[in-house]
């Protein structure tokens, strides 16, 4: 659960929620497919998963993971997915959405202006506006030696602007004099990364002299700047780029991703190249998904980013293409992505340039495409891995061939298709000139314990019929409660027996009832906001988009039959009970009491077979 909205008026927050569309947002982060039902899936943005278990009801606003229990809104995935605070994703809805804002006050005197946004609003709008400061720098006559390295390189002015090149001028204060003037504070400039402080104590550019690219996060938004040294009087690094700041994490970032995600997304692949340039150079080259790290290797957090748009699991298979330099240090790299290229359930391979060229030099030299022939030529990354392996040894001696296999074998033994491996290993025999045997058991040996402790791994249990059918009409209630209405509310909390959807069927009296409500997400979220049990709030969120039990469309019918499957295990108890407390009693020395336990049970017993009819009707 998260906090109220502060100043902003609840029902503007009310009309961001209806204009919203959640997918729109989730599909910013995350590539989403059909779950059927009218929802949709994809893998969780925020636990790493193999399959997909991220679930979002986009008819009822709202998204919640089976893997690891986060749910909500919208508002509330942008709180967690961009570390917002909870006025700061309404606003950024709400600019979305077209729609003004307005603000109480506290106390009765009429709404007040618009409060400061919050801190990412702030660092966001200071880059922005950095953006353009540079790209109009870079037609000035300063600037006269990028323009020239982009021409050299094959770019002229509309690729400048269509990724948002720009130079910082040769002044020490250009950008924050003017980012000053336009009533950002120095703390917001030094902690945006874009200032800092002399040892006069006065505030300076981060950034001099230098050729910039704009980086920007998966929603568009510009989070910090890359910088490509010019002049050779510049005693700084070739490249240099934005601190770590509260909206720039290097190890999440990644250049181009604004451009790629929807061509990652629809082609089922990515690229990884190393280089500003050579991003550019792959798109115009026809090949629009490649990105690269920013001052960063390759890493797992950057894997994450590209499993949740590709969809990676081991229903839907991605693709994964590094390009590196033929040289040592990219054979280096390419080895140390097949470190992490297990975290990958999809194929991964490596494209090679001819003649140690970047994608970028490749263009240039012969032409676009060269470089959409280099990535259709790529190999599995596991064939290289192996190769660039036994290539250190002497194959022609014994001891090279041995020594060849045992740095090998666990390789193979990192294969996550089990069913690859076998293949690996035969081809890896064939490779080494060796039998079979030796090299399938050391390969055997290499995979022995993390099998073991994977076959050991406990599975969660099934949920009871009668709790499937608990949930099924709570899930009536929180997805149709038009539908269910009355019917539900006159079913109270004492049918249900696990005391987690207890508590929820309690918080949606303590909401105001399912009659009382319409679908969509304020009212599931007031059922949230009334459940007292944090496992419950939950709950709430998982039964928010877990599908029904019935194939079709509900109708009354079926909240009948679910409510008579609800109560019927509880009216048979009851019934046990007094038959029990009836076997006990003499009829003739407590006869009023007798009689009137024995009109209860005919009374029950009535109802009971009323119940089992109804529910006989969703036979």
């Amino acid at each position: 659960m998260y906090a109220v909205a502060g100043r902003v008026k609840d029902e503007d927050i009310a009309l961001v929620r209806d204009r919203t569309s959640i997918a729109d947002v989730i599909g910013e982060t995350v590539t989403l497919r059909s779950a059927g039902g009218g929802n949709l899936k994809g893998l969780c943005p925020f636990h790493d998963e193999k399959s997909p278990s991220f679930n979002v009801a986009p008819a009822r606003g709202v998204y919640y993971c089976f893997g690891c229990g986060q749910g909500g809104d919208a508002i509330k995935f942008l709180m967690d997915a961009e570390h917002l605070s909870f006025i700061e994703s309404v606003e950024r809805l709400a600019g979305k959405a077209g729609i003004q804002l307005r603000y109480d006050t506290d106390g009765a005197a009429p709404a007040g202006p618009r409060p400061q946004a919050g801190q990412r609003q702030r660092l966001i709008a200071a880059h922005a506006s950095a953006v353009e400061f540079y790209r109009d720098q870079l037609g000035s006559p300063g600037a006269r030696k990028a323009r020239e390295f982009l021409a050299e390189r094959g770019f002229g002015r509309e690729a400048a602007e269509k990724y948002g090149c720009g130079f910082a001028p040769d002044s020490w204060d250009a950008l924050s004099k003017h980012l000053r003037l336009q009533g950002f504070t120095a703390d917001e400039l030094i902690t945006a990364g874009l200032s800092k402080t002399a040892r006069s104590g006065s505030l300076i550019d981060r950034f001099r002299r230098r050729l910039l690219w704009p980086i920007r996060d998966l929603s568009g938004d510009v989070i910090g700047f890359g910088a490509r040294k010019l002049f050779d009087d510049d005693d700084g690094p070739k490249y240099l780029n934005t601190p770590e700041t509260p909206i720039y994490k290097k190890s999440h970032v990644l250049y181009g991703i604004d451009h790629a995600k929807r061509e990652i997304a629809k082609r089922g692949r990515a690229v990884i190249v190393e280089g500003y340039t050579d991003v550019m150079a792959c798109h115009e080259a026809g090949e629009p998904t490649a990105v690269a790290t920013c001052g960063t290797a390759f890493g797992v957090d950057h894997i994450g980013v590209l499993r949740r748009l590709l969809m990676d699991s081991d229903s839907f298979t991605g693709e994964i293409i590094y390009t590196f330099d033929g040289d040592a240090a990219g054979q280096k790299a390419a080895l140390r992505a097949f470190e992490e290229d297990q975290r990958f359930v999809g194929r991964t391979f490596i494209a090679v340039s001819p003649d140690d060229m970047d994608p970028c030099e490749l263009r240039l030299a012969r032409g676009d495409l060269a470089v959409r022939d280099m990535i259709a030529g790529r190999e599995p990354l596991v064939d290289f891995a192996l190769r660039h392996t036994i290539s250190r040894f002497d194959l022609d001696t014994v001891e090279g061939r041995v020594e060849a296999m045992r740095r090998a074998a666990p390789l193979v033994a990192k294969i996550k298709d089990r069913e690859k491996r076998p293949e690996y290993a035969r081809k890896l025999a064939g490779d080494l000139g060796m039998d079979l045997e030796p090299v399938q058991r050391a390969v055997n040996n290499a995979l022995r314990g993390s099998d073991a402790a994977e076959q050991r791994a406990p599975r969660p249990a099934a949920h009871s019929p009668q709790r499937l059918v608990e949930r099924d009409a709570l899930k009536l209630a929180l997805q149709e409660p038009v539908l269910a209405g009355p019917m539900f509310d006159a079913v109270g909390p004492e049918n249900y027996g696990d005391p987690v959807l207890r508590a929820v069927r309690e918080a949606i009296d303590a909401a105001g009832g399912a009659g009382s409500a319409v679908s969509g997400v304020v009212w599931i979220e007031k059922v949230r906001t009334a459940c007292a049990d944090l496992t419950g709030q939950i709950a709430v969120g998982e039964l928010a988009v877990e599908p029904l039990l019935i194939d079709g469309v509900p109708d009354p019918n079926y909240v009948q039959v679910t409510l008579a499957k609800l109560q019927l295990p509880r009216v048979t108890q009851v019934i046990r009970d007094l038959k029990s407390k009836l076997q006990r009693l003499n009829p003739v020395t407590s006869k009023d009491q007798y009689l009137a336990l024995a009109g209860e049970l005919f009374s029950l017993e009535q109802q009971a077979r009323a119940l089992r009819e109804q529910a006989a009707g969703g036979m």
